[in-house]
């Protein structure tokens, strides 16, 4: 699985021995450095238990450790739009 922008994860030891203690985290984007294969630099917010982000951070760790809380919403699709009337534009007496 990689991360998508929005996506909600549950990032535990699994993914890397520096998350003793588990956290979920929001991804803004995964970053395009070069790694090791099967790891990701993920940037991101690090959320509280009520899922308010409590702490910007870019993490290092193996995408098969990561398990996904919530998933971002799929884009909206584009509208289109009805063709709308010209303006009619009239002189207009100044002074």
């Amino acid at each position: 699985m990689l991360p998508r922008s929005g996506d909600v994860l549950h990032v535990t030891r699994a993914a890397s021995v520096q998350f003793l203690r588990p956290i979920m985290f929001r991804v803004i984007r995964v970053l395009d450095w070069p790694t090791y294969d099967g790891w990701l630099w993920l940037d991101g917010y690090e959320l509280n238990a009520a899922g308010d982000a409590v702490n910007r951070r870019s993490i290092f760790v193996q995408r098969q450790g990561l398990r996904q809380l919530r998933a971002a919403p799929e884009p909206r699709p584009h509208t289109v739009r009805t063709a709308r009337r010209p303006v009619v534009r009239t002189p207009v007496r100044v002074g």
